[in-house]
């Protein structure tokens, strides 16, 4: 081990360890006088030691575990030196070395010398034996060296291979001998009270924590003799307060050197008694050690308390480290993970501190114009959590959150604090909670006597505020980088589902599921059809579904929200009044207030108390806004005393307007759905004719999702007394526009066809009024003809085919054969000439018109083609004509598993045989 002594100190003690030899050097000059040799017999009396991780909170830890242990040791005096000493080489090892910090404290006759090491040797350090210059105390480096140099009476600096330990000494201050404390001489009036006589309870627990002795007074204090308790642990009769986090155990307190403090011992009846008590930690000649505890009442304890270890109550200068105030006690501690368990130990900190009867803590919004309750203490949390005050001065409003204020009685200025209205808090104390003099927060004290508080409580509670400032702060920012990253995480999915659906009532189901229970406890989602309709309330959900049809017939009972179109969320108190006076109606009846038989109206008080509790909270609307219009409401409910975050708030506005444009969008498809569903249905024909004689049977559909015309197309019409005209044809391409198309030539066949003309000129008319189309214009296939029924039984038709696949007949054999020749399709060439051909269809022969949907039907590279529709029609001998035709559906939709890509249309038609089949 290498020493090297720093001018003002000295090498330290030889250890007992495998190190190397020490190398000394001696200071030179001035520096000589600093070195006072330690007498090598000095005896280390008690030890503490402690390790600390390498993060920042570790050196406010390191404070706190120096100060408790020199404090119960009973070194007062020296304590704020050695934990300003502490903290700096602390800093130096956690934040600019970056390893962890080892801190060891030992007690010896002479004073108290404490070592922090770290484990980063290589770090510079002067070993000349010349003064030198550590540089200026500004620098961030070096300067607990000076600090060192300036406070300890002996310090240095060890190296090992692995470890690098800077050492200080401090030396107890001289002390006149017998006296540690003195007061005033005082009235006999104004001393404590005790009884006739003191009794003073010995307790000695060995190291177990087990009672090793009980004197008599402790038998006449607690009930137990000697062998009742002799053996038993301390902690079975000791009834110990502890906050947890904030306080130290019995454990613990048994194993210090020295403690002070009040707690109870429960007696022989059961019953706690207070005691105050002072423990002192000692050893027998084997080195065996155990806790000696003097325990007294606890309206008695000037008796064995202290002075210098009792509660500071003065106000704490202002110097990092040298704070007594017991809130710096808790700053010291390592502050819990979450926001809300940081806030929640504050207030109750900052109540014991002041002895006050409640505390509360706000949390300001972003611009600082409003303040949020976010952890109180002595006041109904419930209906106080997440309540928001505006910061501003006049009625109803925080006006003194910038500055320290003292309200001596809240009664004489009503509203100065309105979160204290009607919780009987009369005065209080507020100061505010500020990071680089931006206000983040303000703490407060409130009291159910007037007149409790005066500067001085504000001072101090000023300066507790003043250090957890920043704690706070930065326990908040974490808080609200995690919720944005979850808001983010949920909006991102919420746009996914919203976006997934087109549907209307799928869209406001989705908006309220969303929300519920995320965002809020229930929830309803107003629609407004159009600027003259009233809002009209589309969804209501709650999480406990049982509450739903109870919510929604009191929200009937509610005028619906203004739609105002003003970005936000608003509150809306009507939900909440109507939910009053109906819990105040049901307790009435249940009471057989209301002038009715209470049994009449019991069955119905449980449900209505249930609705008027789940919507008795904070109720807040927010506008749903598409394409500048205000298109519905978005309404949040919290049950009873409940109010909402105000990043719940801001995550439930933009999930509205993500969800407001999904519902616009489902709106504007269904319209658009419903307009194109009606004007192709028009283009479809109506109901098929009875023909005497002749089955007609038509299959049509069309490919496309949300189509019911395509490019394929059919009719069968009445021409003229005992002639019908049937076609059916096919526009190149699918959709829309050849949908266009294909109303063109229905409707052009019609006309032409009961002008008398005949079907070679009915086409060639539709050809031209086809190409008089222009752009516009369409191929078209198209299989057109007439057909008369004869009283044989027989049929007769002409036909002409145009570019279209050829029909095939069936007859009653079996055979399958066309029974037309091929003609050129129109929309090509202008000049058509095109002739009509003669079939007749005797009794029980089929006649099957398809479009090239159904013969192009294609699996891979196979096609089903005019040869396997042939043998599918082959198989239908005796079937009607709905049965053929459902037949070759089925035969096409097999022949591939993939949905149908063209449209298709199929057409059969049967003259029945002589005897009905």
């Amino acid at each position: 081990m290498t020493t090297g002594l720093i001018p003002g100190g000295q090498p330290p003690d030889p250890r007992p360890t495998g190190a190397l030899p020490q190398q000394r050097r001696e200071p030179a000059g001035h520096a000589a006088q600093h070195v006072e040799n330690r007498s090598r017999s000095s005896v280390i009396t008690a030890r503490a030691a402690a390790s600390f991780e390498p993060v920042g909170r570790s050196v406010a830890s390191a404070r706190s575990f120096v100060r408790d242990t020199l404090q119960g040791w009973g070194f007062a005096d020296i304590v704020d030196d050695a934990v300003v000493l502490t903290s700096e080489l602390v800093t130096n090892a956690v934040v600019h070395a970056g390893t962890s910090a080892d801190v060891l404290c030992l007690r010896s006759d002479d004073g108290v010398r404490i070592e922090v090491a770290d484990r980063y040797p290589e770090r510079e350090i002067p070993l000349q034996a010349t003064a030198v210059n550590m540089g200026s105390p500004d620098r961030e480096g070096g300067r607990g060296l000076q600090l060192c140099a300036a406070l300890a009476g002996r310090w240095g600096v060890e190296y090992i291979p692995t470890h690098k330990t800077v050492w200080f000494q401090l030396d107890l201050p001289a002390r006149v001998v017998g006296t540690r404390a003195a007061g005033p001489a005082l009235p006999s009036d104004l001393l404590p009270l005790a009884d006739s006589r003191v009794r003073v309870a010995v307790i000695q627990v060995d190291r177990t924590g087990h009672i090793a002795a009980w004197n008599e007074d402790a038998e006449d204090l607690f009930g137990y003799s000697a062998e009742q308790v002799t053996g038993k642990p301390l902690t079975d009769l000791a009834a110990w307060p502890h906050t947890p986090g904030t306080s130290t155990g019995i454990a613990e307190a048994l194993r210090l050197s020295r403690w002070e403090g009040s707690y109870g011992i429960r007696t022989s009846t059961g019953r706690v008694t207070p005691v105050y008590a002072s423990h002192l930690r000692v050893r027998d000649t084997a080195g065996e050690p155990s806790t000696v505890c003097l325990l007294v009442r606890d309206h008695e304890r000037a008796v064995l308390q202290t002075p210098l270890r009792g509660p500071a109550s003065d106000t704490s200068t202002g110097s990092e480290g040298q704070s007594t105030d017991p809130f710096e006690v808790f700053i010291g501690s390592p502050a819990p993970d979450d926001l809300d368990g940081l806030l929640q130990r504050t207030v109750e900190r900052a109540r014991d501190m002041l002895d006050g009867d409640s505390a509360f803590l706000l949390l300001a919004t972003d611009d600082e114009t409003e303040l949020e309750v976010r952890a109180s203490t002595g006041l109904p949390s419930a209906r106080q959590r997440f309540a928001r005050v505006p910061v501003e001065a006049g009625p109803g409003r925080y006006g003194s959150a910038r500055m320290p204020a003292v309200h001596d009685d809240l009664t004489a200025v009503p509203g100065a604090v309105p979160l204290l209205n009607g919780t009987g808090m009369r005065s209080v104390v507020t100061v505010p909670l500020k990071v680089e003099g931006r206000l983040t927060g303000s703490l407060g004290v409130a009291a159910e006597a007037p007149a409790r508080y005066s500067n001085e409580e504000a001072l101090r509670l000023q300066f507790a505020a003043d250090r957890i400032a920043l704690a706070v702060e930065s326990a908040r920012l974490g808080e609200l980088e995690r919720l944005r990253r979850g808001s983010l995480s949920f909006l991102v999915e919420a746009s996914d589902l919203l976006a997934g659906t087109l549907d209307r009532d799928q869209t406001l189901a989705l908006m309220a599921q969303m929300t519920v229970p995320t965002l809020a406890t229930w929830c309803a989602v107003y629609t407004i059809a159009d600027q003259a309709s009233e809002p009209y309330l589309s969804y209501v959900l709650h999480e406990d579904e049982e509450l739903i049809d109870g919510i929604k017939s009191l929200l009937s009972k509610v005028p619906a929200p203004d739609p105002v179109p003003t970005p936000g969320a608003r509150v809306w108190t009507a939900p909440g009044e109507v939910a009053h006076q109906a819990a105040l109606r049901s307790s009435m009846r249940s009471l057989g207030l209301s002038g009715s038989p209470t049994r009449q109206v019991t069955p119905g008080i449980g449900p209505t108390l249930a609705t008027a509790s789940a919507v008795g909270g904070e109720t807040v609307v927010l506008p749903l806004v598409a394409r500048n219009r205000v298109i519905g409401m978005l309404t949040l409910g919290k049950p009873t005393d409940e109010h909402f975050r105000q990043e719940i708030l801001e995550l439930a506005e933009d999930l509205s307007r993500r969800a407001a444009l999904a519902l616009d969008n489902a709106r504007l498809y269904s319209e658009r759905t419903a307009i194109s569903q009606s004007l192709q249905r028009s283009l479809l024909p109506p109901e098929l004719p009875e023909i005497d004689g002749v089955e007609v049977e038509v299959i049509y559909r069309a490919a496309g999702e949300g189509n019911e015309v395509g490019g394929d197309f059919y009719d069968v019409f009445p021409i003229r007394d005992g002639a019908y005209g049937f076609a059916i044809g096919d526009v190149c391409g699918t959709g829309p526009n050849a949908a266009a198309v294909t109303g063109l030539a229905r409707h052009a066949l019609r006309l032409l066809a009961r002008e008398g003309l005949t079907g070679p000129t009915v086409l060639e008319r539709l050809n031209s009024a086809i190409l008089d189309e222009g752009a516009r214009s369409r191929f078209l296939t198209l299989l057109y003809g007439e057909m008369r029924p004869q009283e044989d039984g027989s049929a007769e038709l002409k036909v002409v085919c145009a570019g279209h696949p050829l029909p095939l007949r069936l007859r009653q054999d079996g055979t399958v054969e066309p029974a037309a020749e091929p003609q050129p399709l129109l929309g090509v060439i202008e000049d058509l000439e095109l002739y009509e051909q003669t079939v007749t269809l005797d009794p029980g022969d089929v006649l099957l018109c398809v479009t090239d949907g159904v013969t192009e039907r294609r699996e891979g590279a196979r096609m089903l083609g005019d040869d396997g529709l042939a043998d599918v029609l082959t198989t239908c001998t005796g079937l009607t004509a709905g049965a053929v035709a459902a037949r070759i559906m089925r035969a096409v939709e097999r022949f591939a598993s993939d949905a149908p890509s063209d449209d298709m249309a199929i057409l059969a038609m049967r003259v029945p045989g002589l005897h009905k089949d």
